[in-house]
């Protein structure tokens, strides 16, 4: 049976891909991807065919890895962050119902919110969730209800895609929504160039992410009420005893 390993190479950065990723990638014969994430791991897996489409060819990318899957060859779609987690492990398992001789095996990664956590210090203690403020194939009544009930049940809230030339308030919109329920003074973090160079990250409150500009490099994380900025870092308690 053909194989396709679908594998998450984590936030960009090469020391951040697991060595299961890794070894996936040296033993494969081909790599498909978004443009972007190919461009990645082009220097360290020399020799390897590359195969890339642009953004909104999602389902042209899927088809053309099972169509090279059915050559013989050994195929990896690679994704950033995990392949599970807004990656494009599931589609390719929609796709693969047309292609039951070809299996698919799914490889982990690290993900914006977790790389992103640990340059911040740690925001994601406790129970949190991810809300992507795309609405390319999510509808914004449904993000605007899901920022609102998280907020309300006092989650910390990481966003990713929180802004974009043609969604530049969209940031802005989230704030209002979850000022609602949280206090201007909750501690925010936002992390740019997650694992790749540039890597920035900064502590504000939520009061002062409202203003801020952001693009589609950075991950944003939204304290719950009990975050803390502890020496400069984001912390989020657990609620040990005797602490």
């Amino acid at each position: 049976m053909s194989k396709i390993w679908v594998v998450g190479i984590g936030p960009g950065a090469y020391e951040l891909m697991t060595v299961k990723a890794a070894e996936v990638l040296k033993n494969c014969d081909v790599i498909i991807g978004y443009t972007v994430y190919v461009d990645l791991v082009k220097e360290h897996f020399a020799g390897k065919e590359f195969l890339t489409t642009p953004m909104k060819k999602e389902v042209d990318r899927c088809v053309m890895a099972f169509e090279e899957a059915k050559k013989g060859k050994k195929v990896a779609m690679i994704c950033s962050g995990d392949a599970g987690v807004y990656g494009m492990a599931g589609l390719m398992y929609e796709v693969g119902v047309n292609y039951p001789e070809v299996e698919l095996e799914i490889v982990s990664g690290v993900t914006a919110a977790t790389g992103g956590a640990s340059v911040l210090g740690a925001p994601l203690i406790h129970d949190f969730c991810l809300i992507s403020l795309s609405d390319l194939l999510t509808p914004w009544e449904k993000i605007e209800a899901r920022l609102l009930h998280a907020s309300e049940a006092d989650f910390v809230i990481c966003l990713y895609n929180p802004s974009s030339k043609k969604r530049h308030d969209y940031l802005q919109k989230a704030c209002d929504l979850m000022l609602r329920y949280k206090s201007g003074d909750t501690v925010c973090g936002l992390v740019s160039q997650i694992g790749r160079e540039g890597e920035q990250g900064r502590i504000l409150t939520l009061r002062e992410l409202r203003d801020t500009q952001t693009d589609m490099f950075t991950t944003v994380f939204v304290g719950n009420s009990q975050t803390r900025n502890l020496n400069g870092k984001m912390v989020t308690p657990r609620g040990y005893r005797n602490v």
